[in-house]
């Protein structure tokens, strides 16, 4: 049964922005760049690079954005203490859950695939990942990092609810009109870049990465932190931003593309005359975090204009896509090191990739999550199966 009131536009895109992180990590098989990690195919191309670029543009801003905002409605519904024990159950438990199944899965699945590439063998020799470069720790929070922060956001959040509320008035009102400021007008996007073009501007390439580590990372903290804020105050001022993105999502996205071209203009400057444009790395960064916020925006318009409802199709992305961002580097590791000998071009070995990973979690997610305690943990609830489901909505017509 559906919640009353419940935001199917935003359940809708948060869904579809899990879902990408398969296309996501199966392009990091095949970039041309340098790469932390230390599996790669054969086969490489340009196009899993604008792939990566173009899917990482806008699908971690709008999920920090989209967390703010449900992180909001449960302060608003239940109060900043409950809100913080439902986030803990919802994401630090099941964190704490998966985290050492999936690393040593992911470290079994990567020395193999290492194996592969140096030998053309099955096989697992520790001594490989130096020798590939390996940069990132084993105890890496992994894909995982984007929860392991929002935990942290859920957190301090909690913590500074009381201070909020003890804000007089007349603060309150200021900050909702410099929000609104930013938030309904052309050029609030090129302002809230500005910070995150300072802090990518220190980073390789101008683009944030992630550490994966357990320690947080200020860069990291200011730069998701002011998407999670954005959605935190979103929420307050939905019934005039809602209609404002709905309107404005076509020319957001148009926007977007425009500066995309022009960013993808600079990273080439960048890789093939490093040094020749003066502060390069800044002009990036400046070009691709607006790129992040008109996309972010115009995503939010274009689901609640166009992906406003939830069919059977909807919800069943919707309901599995938690389980899926979990457990889909699995497949994308393991199917890419599966795919990396076969006599195959680019194109067939990613689709094969993607078609076998989506099959793998969807069928995982039928048979060991949906009607199970994981489903619980993951979700809040348990589907029903067929049977029991119709003699459920029966019962209930009587």
């Amino acid at each position: 049964m559906d919640h009353p009131g419940r935001l199917h536009a935003f359940d809708n895109l948060r869904a579809v922005m899990m879902w990408l992180g398969i296309l996501i990590h199966v392009a990091i098989n095949h970039t041309t760049g340098p790469s932390p990690l230390p599996w790669r195919d054969s086969q490489t191309s340009p196009l899993a690079d604008l792939l990566l670029l173009f899917i990482h543009a806008f699908r971690m801003p709008v999920f920090f954005i989209l967390a703010g905002f449900f992180v909001a409605l449960l302060v608003a519904r239940r109060g900043p203490k409950a809100m913080l024990k439902h986030r803990m159950r919802r994401l630090a438990l099941p964190f704490t859950i998966f985290w050492p199944i999936l690393i040593v899965c992911t470290t079994v699945l990567m020395l193999l695939y290492v194996h592969l590439m140096v030998y053309g063998t099955w096989g697992i020799e520790l001594a490989l990942l130096g020798k590939k470069g390996a940069t990132a720790s084993p105890f890496s929070t992994m894909h995982m990092w984007f929860i392991y922060y929002l935990i942290w956001f859920c957190v301090f959040t909690a913590a500074l609810a009381p201070l909020w509320a003890r804000l007089p008035a007349a603060a309150h009102r200021a900050v909702d009109k410099c929000f609104m400021a930013l938030a309904a007008s052309w050029w609030g996007p090129l302002v809230l870049t500005l910070p995150l073009a300072a802090i990518g501007s220190t980073y390789r390439a101008g683009v944030l990465a992630s550490s994966g580590s357990f320690i947080l990372q200020l860069p990291e903290v200011l730069h998701h932190g002011l998407f999670f804020v954005f959605g935190l105050l979103a929420y307050r001022h939905q019934d005039a931003l809602f209609p404002y993105y709905t309107r404005t999502a076509w020319r957001n996205t148009l926007a977007g593309l425009a500066i995309f071209i022009a960013a993808l203009g600079a990273f080439k400057a960048f890789t093939s005359q490093p040094g020749a444009v003066p502060h390069i790395e800044a002009w990036i960064a400046l070009l691709y975090n607006l790129t992040s916020w008109l996309w972010s925006l115009a995503l939010v318009g274009l689901f609640l204009r166009y992906v406003a409802r939830q069919n059977r199709v909807l919800r069943y992305v919707s309901d599995s896509s938690y389980w899926v961002f979990l457990v889909h580097m699995l497949g994308t590791i393991g199917f890419g090191a599966m795919v990396y000998t076969l006599p195959l071009g680019l194109a067939a070995k990613m689709l094969l990739n993607i078609a076998a990973t989506t099959a793998a979690c969807l069928l995982s997610y039928q048979l060991l999550v949906r009607h199970s305690f994981i489903g619980v943990l993951l979700n809040g609830r348990r589907q029903p199966k067929a049977g029991k489901a119709a003699v459920t909505v029966a019962a209930s017509q009587l």
